[in-house]
């Protein structure tokens, strides 16, 4: 189980540059699936090539930054699809990836990392090495809430929530777009480098598939804590992403589970996180944990329509019978 908090906390920064893609900047981008595997192939070749684990890991972040670039200028330069442009870099980087590593695969062995430390005291996989990568992670989520807090921040937010309404009070919604996608796929390389240290290797296909991870991180982590403040979902992000890989790890102690099945649980755990909010599972869970006074006089504000009960899903629908006999007596 710890060794699935290590990693979740790990793949963490990943799911914070996938929210900062997907519900921030509103942008589908696939480029992640490259841009992990160019961070770990990074950092795993220029390790045995002798550099310092730090220098090789910001290398690998580096390289995560400008395939982000690359993205963004297939987007706002070439007018090409958000998701067309993603899957182009994807593929591009497939064969850069392996003429960076000059293979499949690169191992670590009797090399120094940035885990060697905790791995020769014997603490990496115990709740050290989980409290080192928590403070990390913690450094990462304050600086990224303080940057969406920033002027440039907002103008990023704004050119996600209306791009045209950015535009026409003066944000540059395309450099927006190209920093955006530079930071989160910097984020995701930088967490490529950090898993590969952690394993011990880096491969030319550990990043296939990985887009699915990131959204179940984020969908799972928004649907179960979701209060609109940006801190708050940041750090649900995170929790999401270490739930998903206590889920995986739950899964691989299965006797019958077949590891070959990894993908179709990680695309079945992504249906199922979409499809609770539809359903109104967290909705109604949430609704419940709610003061009963503070409901019935939000219902009594003349403002709001009383036929109609808005849910922070953003449907509309008819209220429940229960606040609408609370009202009624509070008129009476």
């Amino acid at each position: 189980m710890i060794t699935a908090i290590d990693l979740g906390l790990i793949f963490g920064l990943m799911a914070l540059g996938v929210y900062l893609t997907f519900r921030v900047l509103d942008f589908a981008d696939l480029t992640i699936d490259g841009s992990f595997t160019s961070g770990a192939a990074t950092a795993a070749t220029l390790i045995v090539a002798g550099w310092q684990p730090l220098t090789a890991t910001l290398a690998g972040t580096a390289v995560g930054l400008v395939a982000g670039l690359v993205t963004g200028l297939l987007n706002t330069w070439g007018k090409i699809h958000p998701l067309l442009a993603g899957i182009l870099t994807q593929i591009a980087l497939y064969s850069i990836n392996l003429r960076i590593m000059g293979k499949a695969n690169v191992p670590l062995l009797r090399t120094t990392t940035l885990f060697t430390p905790l791995r020769d005291k014997g603490l990496l996989g115990t709740w050290v090495s989980v409290g080192i990568l928590a403070v990390l992670l913690a450094v990462f989520v304050v600086a990224l809430v303080w940057f969406l807090s920033t002027d440039v921040g907002l103008a990023l937010r704004a050119t996600g929530d209306n791009e045209g309404m950015a535009r026409a009070q003066g944000v540059n919604t395309d450099a927006m777009t190209l920093l955006g996608l530079s930071l989160s796929n910097g984020l995701v390389a930088l967490s490529g480098a950090l898993f590969a240290q952690y394993q011990g290797y880096a491969d030319i296909g550990m990043g296939i598939g990985l887009i699915v991870a990131g959204l179940a991180s984020v969908i799972i982590g928004t649907a179960i804590i979701n209060n609109g403040h940006i801190w708050i979902t940041a750090l649900a992000v995170v929790c999401g992403s270490i739930i998903y890989r206590l889920i995986i790890q739950a899964a691989l102690t299965i006797p019958w589970f077949d590891p070959n099945d990894m993908k179709l649980l990680s695309a079945l755990i992504v249906i199922t996180a979409l499809l609770l909010p539809r359903w109104d599972v967290f909705n109604r869970l949430r609704a419940r944990s709610r003061d009963k006074e503070s409901a019935a006089e939000a219902w009594g504000d003349p403002d709001r329509d009383p036929d109609l009960e808005e849910l922070d899903s953003g449907d509309v629908r008819a209220p429940r019978p229960g606040i609408v006999k609370k009202v009624k007596r509070a008129d009476a």
